[in-house]
């Protein structure tokens, strides 16, 4: 499942299409993704300028003039595909294309989203696992997914501090906590797994026996790890296509996650990395250097 910076990276490649465009056409292929399309979907977005697009932890919202915002989630296999229209010299493009590849177009391709400019924004997902829905702008924050929804890890509010005051009193594993959403929003496996190595922090350590002075590190890494993801264009895409032509690389920094039996690469450490059962996700730690 796409993490934060390749919901980001997608967010990134679809902002000069959607941003401002008005909705000219809506075609949906069928009633539902993973949960039924809300009622009057097609209708209800067709005239609607897009105010913006932006990102809620692994959400994509749209806020719309019409006081309604629309609400995706890629799920395992979402993606989407700009064609652009006749004449402007452009090609198309997929915005965040799984490292695992997933069809897209035929009958995969379920959701169309046709702006002003003759763009067509094309929503394909195989697994059906992704699911779009339309909610008013004012009540965006009771919307069930975000109500109780953690900090952005790159936001202001993320602070040790305040991871501190998350994590008081709980016996769950850190690596668990911080997939959690209620703790802080966004966060999946793979960087979870690249934070706590780079703060040499064990991923087993119960959350609520984590110090400040060992969090301070740990947000830093949380951070940092992200924002060269997002620079890098993620790392479980197979294929960025932006105006530039970026891609997404970061798969190659990553110095624990899907490196079982392998050397640490951390300066003087002569551990190995290893893999582990938590949550029903694997962890990849350093079995020398992470405690």
């Amino acid at each position: 499942m796409p993490e934060l910076p390749e919901v980001e990276t997608v967010r990134t490649g679809l902002a000069p299409t959607l941003d401002g465009a008005r909705l000219e056409r809506i075609e949906a292929r069928r009633p539902d993704l993973r949960f039924p399309l809300p009622p009057d979907f097609a209708h209800r977005l067709t005239g609607a300028r897009v105010l913006s697009l932006q990102r809620r932890a692994k959400y994509l919202l749209a806020p719309l003039d019409s006081g309604e915002t629309l609400i995706m989630h890629l799920g395992m296999t979402g993606r989407f595909e700009i064609e652009r229209g006749e004449g402007s010299g452009e090609i198309g493009g997929a915005p965040g294309a799984f490292h695992y590849p997933a069809p897209v177009g035929g009958k995969h391709a379920h959701v169309v989203l046709e702006t002003d400019a003759g763009a067509r924004v094309i929503y394909s997902d195989a697994r059906r696992f992704g699911f779009m829905d339309l909610v008013r702008s004012d009540a965006l924050s009771a919307y069930p997914a975000f109500a109780a929804m953690g900090p952005e890890p790159l936001g202001p509010d993320f602070t040790a501090e305040a991871l501190v005051q998350a994590l008081a009193g709980r016996r769950q594993a850190i690596k668990l906590l911080l997939l959690d959403q209620r703790v802080v929003a966004g966060l999946g496996n793979i960087y979870v797994c690249e934070a706590l190595h780079r703060a040499r922090l064990s991923p087993f350590t119960p959350g609520g026996e984590a110090p400040l002075k060992r969090l301070k590190p740990l947000v830093a890494a949380i951070k940092a790890v992200l924002e060269e993801a997002i620079a890098a264009g993620g790392s479980t895409l197979r294929d960025y296509v932006a105006a530039d032509g970026s891609l997404g690389y970061f798969q190659h920094s990553f110095r624990c996650y899907g490196r079982e039996d392998q050397p640490c690469l951390r300066d003087g450490c002569a551990g190995a990395i290893a893999r582990a059962a938590q949550g029903g996700r694997s962890t990849f730690h350093c079995t020398v250097c992470q405690v």
